[in-house]
């Protein structure tokens, strides 16, 4: 009876490999969205306290609506068929998963690959800059201001020109990353290249630096980091702060400035302090803002469908499967089957590794979308297995082996009283023989 059992339970580690990724890619998936629900803030870590709120509403649904709703329609909804179409919900929880990422790739920025670079100028000067780009792109950059895109190139060293005064420079630029050029107000002065990011901001957090185009030095902090002293002309390294308001301090020396901004999710910028700027209570109007990667723009509330499905498939999948497992099994190897069902989850987050490793597809919703294939194609195997599948009753099967025991019990009872009997009967044999034949001696 176990092993017709665990051979069904041998196509559900399929299950386990998409309903374990909720807690990874989908969490991932989240850090590329907006968690703002006006004033409500979830954090992309938060979006799956969705699975344990939908499991305590729906288990009640599905078993005092829904699935005696089915019965009353004359449909014979058993377990195993329960179980079949809770696969198949998690693998449109997949599809909805592989639909958001789409979305969400198209907000993405375009990083460079391994064989391009790209650049972005920033004029800290008080005047307004024509420069002359590679492939003759001119570009005119307003006082203290950056272009708005970043450029890209395949050289890795590429000259640029100021047209008034005329001024040639040679950079170069390392494959495979961002960066910007730091233009100082008198151009005959050294051009600083710094590195930006070539990726989101992990777990959706905000990337945040400071350029001092001051002549002095600058100490910017807030709250929650410490960006240190800036030297003049020099930017600070990047800080990741969590989204919301934040309220940075400005000081050099005795001077001090303080600037609000709030952020989203996600985010890149660069704060550029421009060398006209004055301290005092209107000083951020002179800070200039430099967005390298937006702010994400997809909403988490995309991710509520997936949620409610993969949880669906959950509770007619998992629930009914364990049911299943142990109105199937003697009692004495019910915790034979728990374990063989708790071996199908390991196997299922191992299949994780094996297929990302082998498909290494570059695009995440491509990897969605070949999760659900997999599980579909394994739903229509295990809907094969259980159509050939036959309902057993353990409890009668257990009554007809103990019956059994108990007819072969008296039986080997009534043989061993047969043999007694039998020993006793040649032993009064015996024992008359015996008494003949001293009877027999005492008269002789």
């Amino acid at each position: 009876m176990v092993l017709k059992v665990l051979f069904l339970y041998i196509p559900l580690p399929m299950f386990w490999t998409l309903f374990d990724q909720k807690g990874s890619r989908w969490t991932l998936q989240a850090t590329t969205m907006d968690g703002n629900f006006g004033q409500l803030v979830i954090q992309p870590d938060q979006m799956q306290t969705f699975n344990p709120i939908l499991i305590l509403t729906l288990v009640p649904v599905m078993e005092s609506v829904i699935y005696p709703l089915i019965k009353k329609c004359g449909f014979n909804f058993t377990p195993l068929k329960r179980m079949t179409v809770g696969m198949f919900l998690a693998a449109l929880a997949f599809v909805c998963a592989g639909v958001v990422q789409l979305q969400i790739d198209k907000t993405l920025p375009v990083f460079p690959s391994t064989s391009q670079s790209q650049l972005k100028l920033l004029n800290m000067g008080n005047k307004e800059l024509a420069v002359q780009l590679p492939d003759n792109v001119l570009e005119n950059l307003p006082p203290a201001q950056a272009n708005e895109e970043y450029f890209t190139f395949t050289e890795e060293e590429v000259s640029i020109s100021i047209v008034t005064p005329p001024l040639t420079k040679t950079i170069a630029l390392t494959k495979g990353l961002r960066q910007t050029l730091l233009i100082p107000s008198d151009i005959n002065q050294e051009w600083v290249l710094i590195d930006d990011l070539t990726s989101k901001p992990e777990e959706g957090n905000n990337a945040i630096r400071f350029v001092n185009g001051l002549a002095k030095d600058l100490n910017v902090s807030t709250s929650a980091e410490d960006f240190g002293i800036i030297e003049p002309f020099m930017s600070s390294n990047y800080s990741l702060l969590r989204n919301g308001q934040h309220t940075f301090s400005l000081m050099s020396g005795s001077q001090s400035c303080e600037y609000t901004r709030k952020f989203g999710f996600g985010s890149s910028y660069t704060f550029f302090i421009p060398s006209t700027f004055t301290f005092g209570p209107n000083c951020q109007e002179s800070i200039t803002e430099v967005e390298e990667i937006q702010p994400n723009t997809v909403h988490m509330a995309l991710q509520v469908p997936q949620y409610f499905l993969i949880t669906a498939g959950e509770v007619m999948f998992s629930v009914t499967g364990l049911e299943f497992s142990y109105s199937q099994a003697p009692s004495n190897m019910k915790a034979v089957l728990q374990a063989g069902w708790l071996l199908t989850v390991a196997v299922g987050n191992f299949i994780v590794l094996i297929v990302a490793e082998i498909a290494k597809l570059p695009k995440k919703w491509a990897e969605f979308f070949l999760f659900a294939s997999l599980l579909v194609a394994v739903c229509v195997i295990f809907s094969i297995m259980a159509y050939f599948y036959t309902y057993i009753d353990p409890t009668e099967i257990e009554a007809q082996f103990t019956e059994k025991k108990e007819e072969k019990d008296e039986e080997e009872e009534k043989d061993e009283m047969k043999k007694i009997e039998v020993q006793m009967m040649k032993r009064d044999s015996i024992k008359s023989n015996d008494s003949d034949d001293g009877f027999k001696q005492s008269k002789m």
